[in-house]
């Protein structure tokens, strides 16, 4: 025990400084990759169903447009194609426009 005092009584400040440095920065970088571990292996338990959610995303999109052409095209023939395509792109903003309304509303709940 009193050589080991000894021993850090004898070592220069600047080299017992240097080894805490050493000792942080080592510390430092293990702490970085144990986040980046974590990090990446809730990753990867998202990755596929991000994917699929985004391919959701994708046919929804594609078959909200294909409901506004239909609309467009069964008023066309009632009421001609510029005013069906002008109506149902009316009918979709309207629709847009209410679920902005609400997520905003509800966005300023969870405040």
């Amino acid at each position: 025990m009193v050589a080991a005092r000894n021993d850090l009584n004898e070592r220069p400040i600047g080299e017992l400084f240097g080894q805490l440095v050493d000792e942080g920065k080592g510390f430092a970088r293990a702490e970085i990759a144990l986040a980046k571990a974590q990090a990446e292996s809730k990753v990867d338990d998202y990755k596929m169903p991000a994917v699929l959610l985004a391919g959701t995303f994708l046919f929804l999109q594609a078959s909200v447009v294909v409901l506004c052409m239909t609309i467009a095209m069964a008023l066309a023939t009632l009421i001609g194609p510029l005013a069906g395509g002008l109506a149902a792109t009316l009918v979709g903003l309207s629709i847009a426009g209410g679920l902005a309304l609400v997520a905003k509303k509800k966005l300023g709940a969870a405040k």
